[in-house]
């Protein structure tokens, strides 16, 4: 069920049980009788800085009866600290904080420290929940004994590691933590009750954790940078293996022995050979006939023909080439 709204105060509400109050016995509280009316369960305390156990204990009153009414006493300052001592929490916080929680039907304010019987009439109570504990307190040794031989307590269990006890006794022990905490947070040193010099310490050791921090931010994220560096330092190198295992291929296939480029290369350089060397002469080659005509031995006459002298120099240079063509054939 969800609850929207906190649960009343016992001295404001209208929701009073009309039913006749008879006596129960646990027995027929847990059968789940009288129909007509819920089981009213007390329980109370003083309830500083509520904590999961207060919680835990509550749940229990509330679960003890099938059909349970649950009504919370919370005992005032002037009781407390008259009869337990100083709280970290005044009255009027105690009471809305058991005011929101979801096991509580009721809140009684100012609670008496000791139940009468007039209280327990008044608010028509049919049963008190408490831990069996010995709760001495008032010049007695147990508070509840009287309720415990009326047949009217049921007991609860403790939580524990939890209690306002241990809550304070961690803040008293780690108090230079939460006064450094406190002032960081802009609290004045006398608000927190502490002394200049102290002040000035804390103020110090915050700005040294500071420091601290800034420190190990600026190292992780180093850190976090050079992991960066490393991964993209990894791709560019495999990067470069495959293109190098690619040039090497590439290479290999142009220029190795039988690779295209020396094909290519051969067949050039013999056609530039077939360019600059032509093909060779015949060895044997034909002799001329000698002309019958000629003797072994010829007489020149060297004396120059006087009645056709040349009549033009054309003509002269054809004379003095047929006369060396004889000459050539002489030899």
């Amino acid at each position: 069920m969800t609850l929207t709204a906190p649960a009343p105060f016992a001295d404001e509400t209208s929701c009073q049980c009309q039913a006749p109050h008879e006596k129960l016995t646990i027995a027929q509280a847990r059968l789940g009788t009288p129909v007509d009316r819920p089981v009213r369960v007390y329980a109370d305390g003083i309830f500083d800085l509520f904590h999961s156990g207060h919680a835990r204990a509550l749940m229990q009153a509330k679960t003890l009866f099938p059909n349970s009414y649950l009504l919370v006493g919370v005992c005032s300052d002037d009781l407390t600290h008259k009869f337990k001592g100083f709280t970290v929490m005044n009255e009027a916080e105690r009471y809305e904080a058991l005011r929101h929680c979801r096991y509580v039907d009721e809140v009684i304010r100012d609670a008496p420290w000791t139940l009468t019987p007039e209280f327990l009439e008044k608010h028509k109570i049919d049963f008190v929940a408490h831990d069996d504990i010995p709760y001495s307190s008032a010049g007695s040794d147990d508070v509840y004994k009287h309720i415990k031989e009326a047949g009217m307590f049921v007991p609860t269990q403790r939580t524990e590691g939890i209690s306002t006890s241990d809550i304070i006794t961690r803040i008293v022990r780690d108090y230079d933590v939460y006064a450094r905490r406190n002032l960081q947070r802009g609290y004045t040193a006398k608000e927190l009750n502490v002394s200049f010099i102290n002040e000035k310490k804390y103020r110090f050791q915050n700005q040294v954790d500071k420091m601290k921090e800034k420190v190990k931010n600026v190292e992780e994220r180093s850190k976090e940078f050079v992991n960066r560096v490393e991964e993209k330092s990894h791709d560019l190198i495999q990067k470069w293996e495959e293109k190098s295992r690619e040039f090497i291929g590439n290479f290999l296939e142009l220029f190795g022995p039988d690779g295209a480029w020396k094909q290519m290369f051969q067949e050039r350089s013999s056609r530039m050979l077939q360019a600059l060397s032509p093909k060779q002469s015949p060895v044997s080659s034909p002799t001329r006939s000698r002309s019958p005509s000629r003797s072994p031995s010829p007489t020149f006459s060297w004396l120059p023909n006087k009645t056709s002298p040349p009549s033009s120099p054309k003509a002269a240079s054809a004379s003095i080439s047929s006369m060396s063509e004889g000459d050539e054939d002489e030899k």
